[in-house]
């Protein structure tokens, strides 16, 4: 009884409609069924003015809509004596109103549920004890307490022995996951049976799943351009409703005919399917782990003709193993390790934290600099005391050592070369890999009809040639600089573009194509804030599902257009012979408006992931079957 008593307050209007109808049928019953006719009519005409003034207020923003349809249809059933007609017209109306806002809460469930899990308090430990703080006031290194079923408030690290988390609401995988002590934990993932401690690691506006929130934020509240190009068929499908009502009245002699008509002439499958069907779309998307931040997206990824792809971190997993170190003599290898990893300690860039793993898996000890800065994508440079240490690309090296030389590397190698104080020391020789369903993406993309695909990358050309080839992608440009990329994407003439990407100096390029995709499972927030999709997971696979959701959607949401639009045709030249009385005609459309809807629905997605859930593409894991890269002088 409280649901449905919140419904009817909800959709006052509709309520009123019905109320006016029931006493309606009570002044019938009761001998004045004269008054039916003048309640019923001046509720109408009541209607049709509100309804009216909002019209003209938009036609003075030059907007023109399909509202007129309705307040004509109304007024010319009032007109015609068909008052019972006018109220169904009325219902019609303020219902396709209710039920789009209630298709509306259904189509982003998915969303709404990621916002209203958002965590607002953390349990910080002081004096032996815990105390609730507003989890805006979380500082890094705070230790938290995370009590059984509730959601971690920020990313930190484990500090208890061992627990199992769920991670569905920010990666889509519905399995529980093990994290043992040192393991990160991101924030928004629902703790499992018991109570643990974890130290956080950013402040809850850094976090991972405050990030998710505004960007889903963002989604929701977006307006997709097929919505717009929707509200363009208004002019042509208002004249020719008009002229079709016009001419049947016309001929016939009878203005009813013109009344009969009209009140077939639904706007509803304008102006319902197409944002139902978008919002449907950036739902399944979510539930899928991927955050789309407009319905304008999903319509870019359904049109798309290229894909352009950075290397480290995107076609590779981007953690690439120390597998050789050739220092010069008089240098020794634990030697020229540590300068490296030790500079390393200054890099934003991938590389830099294997350098530092391997060190430390050696047990050796890094320095602290004095003072460092780094050179986006090319190196850093280090000072040690009266130690200089220069680590990075070969060009960057020999700018500083003019000694340096390339050193030969075997397939499946990076290198990374080092000067110390103005002369050549040595390098370091690393390996990456393919991600295992790279190649499986990438003909999944072209199936979609993404059917150009291009690599840009800063590593070496030997290395972007051979992964182009085994990938099969068409054009290759390396050595790339941020800038170099933005002017290749910008160059493309195959449109529209996806550029997918993971790093800091990706978002540049991001942001420049027409639909920006970030691998942003590992926390690249300027990546992510540029893109415009978000992948959640370590999962390349999910480039081509975004792809296929955008070209679902507008599948569906044209679908749900024309259907309705054609269905609505139909019945207006038949209501024009007389077929169809008005009061009939206008239930008949109420009919419509709901199978439209019901159309529109679909883009939620459940059967349609449930039918791909058989043939896929395979989800991506490290240990997964991995194929070599081959050849590389460095991925810098």
């Amino acid at each position: 009884m409280t649901r449905i008593l919140g419904l009817a307050r909800r959709y006052w209007m509709v309520t009123l409609t019905i109320l006016v109808g029931l006493l309606g049928i009570v002044l019938a019953l009761s001998g004045v069924g004269w008054l039916v006719q003048w309640t019923f009519s001046a509720y109408a005409l009541a209607v049709a003015a509100w309804q009216a003034v909002g019209m003209v207020r938009a036609m003075l923003h030059r907007e023109f809509g399909l509202d007129i349809l309705a307040v004509t249809a109304i007024v010319a059933t009032v007109l015609v004596g068909e008052y019972v007609a006018a109220l169904l017209v009325v219902l019609m109306l303020t219902g396709g109103e209710a039920l789009e806002d209630y298709a509306n809460q259904r189509a982003k469930r998915e969303l709404d549920a990621l916002l209203t899990r958002s965590p607002q308090v953390a349990h910080h430990a002081v004096g032996g004890g815990y105390r609730d703080i507003p989890i805006g006031e979380v500082k890094t290194g705070d230790v938290l307490l995370v009590r059984p079923s509730e959601i971690v408030p920020v990313d930190g690290t484990l500090l208890s022995p061992e627990t199992t988390l769920d991670e569905s609401s920010i990666t889509g995988e519905s399995v529980p996951v093990e994290r043992v002590v040192g393991d990160v934990l991101l924030s928004g993932a629902v703790n499992g049976r018991q109570a643990v401690e974890i130290r956080a690691t950013k402040t809850a506006g850094d976090s991972q799943f405050q990030q998710i929130v505004v960007l889903v934020e963002h989604a929701a509240q977006s307006k997709a351009p097929v919505v717009r190009l929707a509200d363009r068929y208004a002019v042509p499908f208002t004249v020719f409703s008009l002229a079709l009502g016009a001419l049947a009245w016309w001929l016939s002699g009878d203005p009813v005919r013109f009344a009969e008509v009209l009140v077939l002439a639904t706007p509803c499958p304008l102006l319902i399917a197409a944002p139902v069907a978008f919002i449907g779309g950036m739902s399944r998307a979510a539930r899928n782990g991927i955050i789309v931040k407009s319905g304008g997206v999903l319509e870019q990824l359904a049109r798309a003709k290229t894909a352009v792809f950075d290397k480290t971190g995107t076609l590779t997993y981007g953690a690439p193993a120390l597998t050789e170190l050739r220092p010069v003599k008089p240098l020794s290898p634990e030697q020229l390790l540590v300068a490296v990893a030790s500079a390393e300690q200054y890099s934003s860039h991938v590389l830099a934290a294997s350098m530092i793993a391997a060190a430390r898996e050696r047990g050796l000890t890094l320095h602290e600099a004095d003072s460092a800065e780094e050179a986006a994508t090319n190196g850093v440079v280090a000072h040690f005391g009266g130690s200089d240490v220069v680590v990075g690309k070969f060009a960057f090296v020999a700018e500083h050592a003019p000694d340096a030389r390339r050193t030969a590397i075997a397939p499946g190698e990076l290198a990374i070369y080092v000067a110390m104080n103005g002369r050549y020391a040595g390098a370091v020789l690393a390996s990456d890999h393919l991600r295992a369903n790279a190649k499986a993406t990438l003909d999944r993309l072209g199936s979609l009809g993404v059917t150009r695909t291009m690599m840009l990358t800063g590593d070496a050309h030997e290395t972007a040639e051979h992964i182009a080839a085994e990938l099969g992608i068409g054009r290759v440009r390396a050595e790339c600089l941020p800038a170099d990329k933005v002017a290749e994407v910008a160059a493309i003439t195959e449109r529209p573009v996806i550029m997918v990407g993971d790093g800091v100096n990706d978002a540049p390029v991001l942001a420049a194509a027409d639909v920006g995709i970030a691998m942003g499972a590992k926390g690249a927030t300027a990546a992510s804030e540029s893109a415009d999709a978000v992948i959640l997971v370590d999962d390349i696979a999910r480039t081509a599902k975004a792809v296929e959701f955008g070209r679902d959607t507008v599948r569906i949401a044209l679908q749900s257009i024309w259907l309705g639009i054609g269905v609505s045709v139909v019945l207006m030249v038949i209501a024009a012979f007389g077929v169809i009385p008005a009061t009939a005609g206008a239930i008949i459309q109420e009919l419509v408006d709901l199978v439209t809807i019901l159309a529109a629905l679909r883009a939620i997605g459940g059967r349609l992931d449930a039918r791909a859930a058989a043939v896929g593409v395979t989800p991506d894991a490290p240990g997964a079957l991995q194929s070599p890269v081959r050849r590389s002088s460095s991925s810098r």
